[in-house]
């Protein structure tokens, strides 16, 4: 299994842009239901729009399925493997040739705090493939290194239960003694379920105001 690190070393660096505030979440949320419980995830696609891309592309391809968390360092990361060596199933070839791409390292001002999720790679800055962590603390050591493309919305609870699992060092990791798997994965968008809701809000009051104009035809002109 290819493991990614963050390294100590300053490479050249490719701002995408300075963010004064906390960037904009778009509206796809993605959800990986582990052993021990669920991760809900939102997209930066104007901090990193190209690692965006290709995560979501992933996920919406099944690659993250019986994935892996490889490390969990409590206060710092949980680390999810590269799909490619992680899995516990087999690739399609669809599945391969996406994940073995390589992504150029979108590095921001946006920092490295807790629930921040932040992509995995080799001492080659554009060498991020489909590692990534989770950030269980402030790392401001990371700010600038690591292309940050998005951060959890739901699951600090699981994320706290991993913390508390019991765990091995090897080398420089931090690892969980047990597997901690990605059974599954899916996306939705929460402006469409915004929509539905509005919808059937309206739909309730169309059929209110239907039954009071009903009602007042019966009384006016009966």
């Amino acid at each position: 299994m290819k493991i990614f690190c963050w390294v100590c070393l300053v490479f050249g660096i490719v701002s995408v842009g300075s963010f004064s505030e906390e960037p904009q979440l778009s509206s796809p949320r993605v959800v990986f239901q582990t052993n021990y419980g669920d991760i809900e995830f939102g997209f930066y696609p104007s901090v990193a729009p190209k690692t965006v891309d290709h995560i979501f592309k992933l996920v919406r391809l099944g690659c993250y399925n019986t994935n892996h968390f490889f490390r969990v360092d409590k206060g710092f990361v949980a680390q999810v493997a590269d799909v490619a060596g992680g899995r516990s199933a087999p690739m399609n070839e669809e599945q391969r040739r996406e994940a073995e791409k390589t992504i150029v390292g979108e590095f921001s001002d946006v920092k490295h705090v807790r629930g921040i999720l932040s992509m995995g790679r080799y001492s080659d800055p554009d060498s991020a493939q489909s590692s990534f962590s989770i950030l269980l603390g402030d790392a401001p050591h990371l700010d600038g290194q690591y292309a940050i493309f998005g951060k959890v919305t739901k699951g600090d609870e699981t994320l706290r239960k991993l913390e508390e699992l019991p765990t091995r060092r090897e080398g420089i990791f931090v690892m969980p003694m047990e597997r901690i798997t990605i059974h599954s994965s899916y996306y939705y968008d929460t402006e469409l379920e915004s929509c539905q809701k509005e919808r059937g809000i309206l739909k309730r009051r169309l059929a209110a105001s239907a039954v009071e104009i009903e009602r007042q035809r019966m009384k006016c002109f009966p």
